[in-house]
């Protein structure tokens, strides 16, 4: 483990290097960084090779051209010259070159300064060609240098050097206009392109603001929805499609999970309140069960006291086992979607047959039910639709004090509505979000009362769900509810069920 480590650690200039690549590239830097690195990197090594081959390529090629064609102009001319019959020709014939071309000639054979054209004659002193720029010789027969004039001018010399004819050539010309025109276009591109890295690190940095802004509001919201403000919407002040649709995505995302989470957290309600409520259901029945049953061993308990405590102990074993029973038959409708089986039925019969069946019950209570309609054919489960009606129609009874239970049927369209209007108590407007609700109960006294077990109207619920229909309530206190439901006519030339 050691032995890796100290392999893997960079050492002298590799670890300078790595250090500065490190300082330079960190692992974790903000977008901001990154882009900006970026953009110098990539816009940086364009300058550098932009401004390496003007400043070293360009110029020197340029210089080597000019050097070039004044290397060609004095062999022309140093070749005229060697083919003068005397010295004195040849400087005759230098004198007459520099009065045309206007440029400097020094004329030398040997160690001999012939004529010069700045002082238009022969020069003479010790070292003169070496003081002169004309120190060639066979080994450096040509020599190019450049000399600054008092009057602030460049010239640019070239001296040539003839071993078979000891002639030596010195011709000069001041530099030419289109070199300086190339050298200060060198600058111009030079300082363009410093200005286009001050710009693209300006671009960039501006770039970097449009990109992060909308990234540190959607990271901000993104905090904030992990600290529990799920209502916060995240919004982004850019005009790029993109973050937009980002920030659009994810508060759909957030309001998805906001749902979700609502429902959760009310599925744990109804769940908390499902348990409470069955164990209360199921303890006082049980409850009830026990004290009866206790009672009945008594050896001094009368015949009619014993009767009556076993009668309540068998109503509450019934009522215990109605629970039971609503409980499975809601479990199996929430989980079993194949325990409907749709048919053509006529619901007119089978409201006749519940009607029939929960009479003596509402005359006992000196109600009276109104259930007369044409026949209607609909396509559903007929001993479901029996548990639907069966359930509103004794809720009616149960909750009606006086007056009337009716029972409507009617076409609308391809639907068949079903209504059931009571004359009872009514339902207060704050319970009747509630009512379909498990164990939910308006008045609960009065339900344990009569041996309801609080399901009645949540298996409705699942029923009609089932089918793909919903329940509808209405209600106003001191007059009455009304439920009603829709199912889907069926033609009556369609398989009728018994």
């Amino acid at each position: 483990m050691n032995r890796s480590r100290k392999y893997l650690r960079p050492k002298g200039l590799r670890y300078v290097l790595y250090r500065l690549w490190r300082w330079i590239f960190p692992t974790r830097a903000p977008v901001r960084t990154w882009m900006f690195l970026t953009f110098a990197l990539f816009v940086g090594l364009a300058v550098v090779g932009a401004g390496l081959y003007t400043g070293l390529v360009l110029h020197g090629q340029l210089r080597s051209a000019m050097e070039q064609t004044l290397r060609t102009q004095a062999e022309r001319l140093l070749t005229q010259l060697e083919q003068a019959p005397t010295p004195e020709e040849a400087v005759a014939l230098a004198r007459s070159y520099s009065r045309v071309t206007e440029v400097h000639l020094t004329l030398a054979r040997g160690e001999t300064v012939l004529w010069d054209s700045e002082a238009d004659r022969p020069l003479e002193g010790e070292n003169l060609r070496a003081r002169l720029g004309m120190d060639v010789d066979t080994e450096r027969p040509v020599r190019f240098f450049e000399r600054l004039h008092p009057d602030g001018q460049r010239w640019l010399y070239v001296v040539l050097y003839r071993p078979a004819s000891a002639w030596v050539l010195r011709l000069g010309q001041p530099e030419p206009v289109l070199f300086k025109l190339a050298q200060q276009m060198e600058l111009t591109l030079l300082v363009g392109m410093l200005a286009a890295l001050l710009l693209a690190l300006l671009g960039s940095w501006i770039a970097t603001q449009k990109v992060t802004g909308p990234l540190h509001a959607i990271r901000n919201s993104a905090r904030n929805i992990i600290e529990g403000h799920f209502d916060e919407k995240i919004q982004v002040h850019t005009r790029a499609a993109e973050f937009q649709d980002l920030a659009h995505h994810l508060n759909k995302m957030s309001d998805s999970f906001r749902e979700k989470i609502a429902e959760l957290q009310r599925l744990t309600r109804l769940q908390t309140e499902f348990i409470g409520n069955i164990s209360h259901e199921v303890r006082n029945p049980i409850f009830s069960i026990g004290g009866y049953l206790e009672a009945l061993a008594s050896p001094t308990l009368e015949p009619e006291v014993r009767k009556r405590y076993a009668e309540k102990a068998l109503q509450n074993l019934q009522r215990l086992n109605n629970l039971f029973n609503d409980l499975i038959e809601i479990a199996r409708l929430e989980y079993r979607a194949d325990l409907i089986h749709p048919a053509v039925f006529n619901l007119q019969e089978l409201l006749d047959e519940v009607v029939e069946m929960l009479r003596p019950k509402a005359e006992e209570k000196g109600l009276i039910i109104h259930a007369e309609n044409s026949p209607l054919y609909v396509r559903a489960d007929r001993e479901r639709i029996r548990q639907v009606l069966t359930n509103l129609i004794d809720n009616a009874i149960a909750y009606t004090d006086e007056g009337y239970v009716r029972c409507r049927l009617r076409r609308r369209r391809d639907k068949v509505q079903v209504e059931v209007v009571d004359t009872g108590r009514g339902i207060p407007e704050e319970h009747l979000d509630r009512i379909f609700e498990r164990f939910y109960r308006v008045d609960p006294d009065r339900s344990r009362r009569s041996g309801g077990t609080g399901l009645g109207l949540s298996i409705v619920k699942q029923i009609l769900q089932a089918h793909g229909e919903a329940i509808h309530v209405e209600s106003t206190v001191g007059r009455g509810t009304r439920f009603w439901f829709e199912l889907p006519y069926a033609e009556t030339d369609q398989p009728v069920s018994a």
